[in-house]
């Protein structure tokens, strides 16, 4: 691996990026079991900035390519492809179920 390739710098970002998003996330659905919907939604819109950047990170190189700079090939930059998709579906669920944890304690409220 060329240590050199500026793909390393930006899979880091999106890397960390994603990692920041999937912690975020993670604290926001426990936040909704315990009913704590507004600091949920907090941690929510931190996650979904911290994919934003991720995904940013990852259409530049894109762009890059597109127009006509190529890369050199870089397996790390493709496990940050991955993390940030993964991540991103991790995301999608999440808030998904954040919204079943607000039927569930509006059902608990009218019981």
């Amino acid at each position: 691996m060329n240590e050199n390739n500026p793909l390393i710098q930006v899979s880091m970002e999106i890397i960390l990026n994603a990692g920041d998003a999937r912690n975020a996330a993670n604290a926001a659905l426990e936040d909704a079991k315990k009913g704590c919907f507004d600091t949920a939604a907090e941690k929510i819109t931190e996650a979904e900035e911290a994919i934003r950047m991720a995904h940013q990170a990852q259409t530049d190189v894109l762009q890059e390519e597109m127009a006509g700079t190529p890369h050199e090939l870089c397996i790390l930059f493709i496990h940050a492809q991955d993390t940030l998709m993964t991540i991103k579906s991790e995301l999608t669920l999440t808030k998904e179920l954040i919204e079943m944890y607000k039927v569930v304690y509006s059902l608990r409220k009218d019981a």
